[in-house]
């Protein structure tokens, strides 16, 4: 006879106990049960009130090592929170591209978790905790000791005080094991994003390889544009900050995920402390003072063992090169999910 017994401990830390069973084709059994208790949620503070600004002894730029939570498996969501707040001499007058980042110690490079645009001349202190990311995804690397990275491109010594935190929930997960891997990474700044209109050598073409445990799969996009350039869309919308598109992941060599850059309502954002910045027009898929979306494309099938082709396919357009460059920042990730222990999936050029 097999007994399953399911418990769930009444406090934190070690809990012991035993558990008597008797039945009427069976003497009394006794179980020992032990677990650990551990808290539903957990705050972390990490970066708090940095300055990033440029000139005058700041950076753009802040990189610090934290103590976060050992076992990732346990986690079931991770909440970050980015909260602005101004320095004394006041807050930067642009809006401006600024993202933070997370070590992959297996490759030393820095992935993307979120982006955000700065507001005009303010902070976000009308969101109680600031710009809210589900960074679920970077479980495998939010462990530990790790590294973070945050940027704002503010081009003054104005700048702002950058504080982070994250909300770690503890609980039953979708999968206990992830693993993530940079599929294309053009988002060092707004301006070293993928040139758009005119020819260039940046390699869009990839050949993905998913482990054989995957149980599940999906890509993970962050993409905002830069630039005035002509000929103007319909409205006098120049590209890539204003211009409407619609861009495409092919897998295989055909259309598989559709990443529409339209508007996402600028004029209702909740921070609109920002005159006398033009913050109320929409731009192409993100907005002043605002997370820039995070898209999710989810596989149909977990792609276990299976190789692929990816390419980023941006819609045509040809820049007449009479009122400068357009750009696309643009970061994507595959992630994997499993039951059981599961190692990064392979990228290759």
């Amino acid at each position: 006879m097999t007994i399953h017994v399911k418990f769930t401990p009444s406090q934190l830390g070690e809990v012991t106990h035993t558990l008597s069973v008797t039945g009427a084709d069976f003497d009394e059994k006794t179980i020992n049960l032990n677990g650990e208790g551990i808290v539903g949620e957990e705050t972390i503070q990490t970066f708090n009130s940095t300055r990033l600004a440029f000139g005058d002894g700041y950076s753009q730029t802040a990189t610090q090592a934290f103590d976060l939570p050992a076992d990732p498996t346990l986690i079931s969501n991770i909440k970050m929170y980015v909260k602005l707040r101004c320095p004394e001499v006041g807050c930067d007058e642009w809006d401006v591209y600024a993202n933070v980042r997370v070590k992959d110690d297996a490759s030393g490079e820095f992935f993307e978790m979120a982006r955000y645009i700065t507001p005009y001349w303010n902070d976000n202190s009308q969101l109680p905790r600031g710009f809210e990311f589900d960074v679920t995804d970077f479980k495998s690397l939010l462990t530990g000791n790790t590294e973070l990275q945050i940027k704002t491109e503010c081009w003054n010594d104005l700048g702002y005080l950058i504080s982070v935190e994250f909300d770690y929930e503890y609980g039953e997960p979708d999968y206990p094991y992830y693993a993530v891997e940079r599929v294309m990474a053009y988002n060092s700044s707004s301006i070293d994003g993928v040139p758009y209109g005119v020819a260039h050598d940046f390699d869009l073409d990839k050949s993905v390889t998913i482990p054989e445990n995957a149980e599940s799969t999906h890509l993970r996009t962050i993409i905002s544009g830069w630039g005035h350039a002509t000929p103007y869309d319909p409205g006098n919308r120049p590209c890539a900050e204003w211009c409407f598109r619609t861009h495409h992941i092919k897998i295989n060599g055909a259309p598989a995920f559709e990443h529409y850059m339209g508007p996402i309502g600028c004029a209702q954002n909740p921070v609109n402390n920002q005159n006398p910045g033009n913050w109320t027009p929409d731009r192409a898929g993100w907005c002043p003072g605002m997370e820039v979306p995070t898209r999710i494309d989810n596989f149909t099938e977990a792609m276990a063992g299976n190789t692929f082709t990816y390419e980023y396919d941006y819609e045509d357009w040809t820049n007449n090169e009479q009122n400068g460059d357009a750009y696309y920042a643009t970061s994507t990730f595959v992630v994997v999910k499993s039951n059981t222990e599961i190692e990064k999936p392979t990228v290759n050029d």
